[in-house]
């Protein structure tokens, strides 16, 4: 059996007991041990075979490692998981028009999105076009007044300041009428993306896309700056081919550019599976090198004072390049990437970490009224599949994050949508609006049969994912149809939610021997989730409430021992009132554990994720 058929078959929720017997948790999840019987067989021969530790074994087998793949698994590289750049599709023609680019000294322009991965994306591209001595143009749109993507205007702005090729990065699959302007002006256009992609394509140079459905790379799961390596892998090698390096040219370090790569697939969200696992491992050591200046001077800024993990990309230093894009100027983040000058990184690293702390007020605001709302749609109607909630108050560049918090507080999609304001009552106007799904259901899909139908003015995404803009009065139409288009698979993963556990620990086994144990079987994230362990019968000896939104506990065993715990925005939520009204009776906890220095002392403390009581059980 492949590695992806047995994944499929250890991703069903089959008939099993449920672990501790909890079957309602404090946030309605059924918890279920995550290595299935199937897998202990395979557990116990990785163990036995490779010479590891017991709980390694079950945290690999339980992921659907296979006992051969172990070695790649523990130590991922680029040469033993990326394969040749030209299975992808029209890759050799894009290798082909960047090393003319190079070769005839063309000026270019590099179109990115408005996200790390964008920002990412344009640093990568614009970084080697430098290295061959080509100074690029980095366009990144205003999220608020341009959106997403290309635009005619654009366009014509980066023909007229003279580029002979625009790469679109993040960005383009879908983007018919401003690429067809580049072309009419006689601009060459390579588009680089990961987005979904319709059958029809635009008409330019290349479109190196592992999510076009003429692709049969495999490679769908990169996010843009994993294609975009793979594109300057091809362009470099084309150059090597034609005799460019050798005479005051040396070739591009392009695995010392790795870490916006790591930076970029843990910020996508993307599964970290196959090459996207050696991308952020490789890309984590680089990062330790502190080389990339615009990098160095946002760690600084956020006052980071330890080795990066994949914490820090997806929580430190993520929000705060995304915060320019959200509430700033929009090209800040591609710029500090590509930065060699300490003082202007430096500057701009602070102004981040300044709009990353309003973008928070902005969110808290958002986040009440937007809960507000979802709580008297959910008790006029408990089993609404999908919420939709919009003001003309909201910020554009926080609905995104605001959906997030609505679908992980109410365990369904949701869709938050950013009016324009209308005074004139005639309820017109458009509304931008940024979609979140739980695992089951395929929001982008969804979205795009609703652009297709003709009931939104755009809209694209991924299964988790979605974006989209809609008029005033299509509004209705178009949130019955998201709503009946996700109503079966939507009530069947509610149905169905578990939360899985990959054992029971006290505090008395928790040790920087167990996380460096962990640590082997990493880097964790989307398609490789942390491991989560459950301490069984804890009392909570100490409970605060941190701030306006979290909870801080210390659990105690029947030895004894302790360990320190937080549950984020847990506050007013069911698990936050488990968590600060036990009474002193023992609760199961369940959480991932985390390794933290902080002022010099290094401790490893609980992130809690849910809560049952063993009374209220079975």
């Amino acid at each position: 059996m492949s590695a992806a058929a047995r994944r499929k078959a250890t991703s069903s929720n089959d008939a099993v007991a449920p672990f501790l017997g909890v079957g309602n948790s404090a946030r309605g999840f059924q918890w279920r041990e995550r290595l299935q019987a199937g897998q202990r067989n395979t557990a116990l021969a990785i163990s036995q075979r490779h010479g590891l530790p017991e709980l390694l074994g079950r945290v690999l087998a339980a992921r659907g490692v296979g006992i051969d793949e172990v070695p790649v698994v523990l130590e991922p590289t680029i040469k033993a998981l990326m394969p040749d750049p030209s299975v992808l599709k029209d890759m050799d023609t894009a290798a082909h028009r960047l090393a003319d680019a190079v070769g005839k000294r063309q000026p270019v322009a590099v179109f990115g999105d408005y996200d790390v991965d964008g920002a990412c994306s344009s640093a990568l591209m614009a970084r080697w076009l430098g290295h061959h001595g080509v100074k690029a143009r980095i366009y990144i749109p205003d999220r608020i007044f341009e959106g997403y993507g290309p635009n005619p205007a654009a366009i014509e702005t980066l023909v007229a300041e003279g580029a002979r090729l625009i790469v679109t990065v993040d960005c383009g699959t879908t983007s018919f009428e401003p690429l067809a302007v580049a072309r009419k002006l006689g601009t060459d256009v390579i588009v680089i993306d990961h987005h979904q992609a319709d059958e029809r394509l635009p008409d330019v140079a290349a479109v190196v896309n592992p999510n076009r459905q003429d692709d049969i790379s495999g490679l769908g799961h990169l996010c843009a700056a994993g294609v975009t390596f793979m594109t300057l892998v091809a362009a470099t090698r084309e150059l090597r081919r034609r005799g460019a390096y050798g005479q005051g040219l040396a070739e591009p370090p392009l695995l010392g550019m790795l870490d916006l790569v790591a930076l970029a697939t843990v910020c996508d969200v993307v599964p970290l599976q196959g090459l996207n696992r050696a991308y952020v491992t490789r890309g984590l050591a680089v990062m330790r090198q502190r080389e990339n200046i615009g990098l160095r001077a946002l760690s600084d800024a956020a006052g980071l004072n330890q080795p990066p993990t994949t914490y820090t990309l997806g929580f430190v230093l993520g929000p705060r390049i995304n915060a320019g894009g959200r509430i700033g100027d929009a090209a800040l983040g591609a710029r500090l990437l590509t930065f060699e000058d300490e003082g202007e990184a430096a500057r701009i690293a602070v102004q981040l970490d300044k709009l990353n702390r309003e973008r928070k007020t902005i969110e808290t605001d958002m986040l009440a009224a937007a809960l507000a709302e979802a709580e008297t749609m959910v008790a006029a109607e408990p089993t609404l599949p999908l919420l939709m909630v919009g003001s003309e108050h909201y910020h554009k560049g926080v609905v995104g994050l605001v959906s997030s918090r609505l679908t992980e507080r109410f365990q369904r999609p949701s869709c938050v949508i950013a009016w324009e304001k209308d005074g004139s009552g005639s309820g017109k106007g458009q509304g931008t609006g940024s979609l979140r799904s739980i695992a089951g259901v395929d929001i982008g899909s969804a979205v795009r049969a609703a652009t297709a139908a003709g009931l939104l003015v755009k809209g694209g995404g991924h299964a988790m994912a979605a974006g989209l803009t809609v008029e005033r009065g299509r509004l209705d139409a178009a949130r019955g149809f998201l709503i009946e288009s996700v109503r079966a698979a939507a009530g069947a993963a509610r149905s169905t939610a578990t939360l899985d556990i990959d054992g029971a620990l006290t505090p008395a086994a928790v040790n920087n021997k167990l996380i460096d144990l962990i640590e082997q079987a990493g880097p964790y994230g989307q398609g490789n989730p942390q491991p989560r362990f459950v301490f069984p019968a804890h009392r909570i000896k100490f409970a605060k409430v941190m701030g306006e939104a979290h909870v801080r506990v210390t659990l105690e065993a029947g030895d004894a021992s302790k360990i320190d715990g937080i549950a984020f925005r847990a506050v007013g939520q069911p698990l936050g009132e488990v968590l600060l009204g036990t009474g002193g009776m023992p609760i199961h906890v369940a959480g991932t554990l985390r390794r933290d220095s902080w002022g010099g002392r290094e401790k490893i403390e609980l992130m809690i994720d849910d809560a049952a009581d063993p009374r209220q059980q079975g």
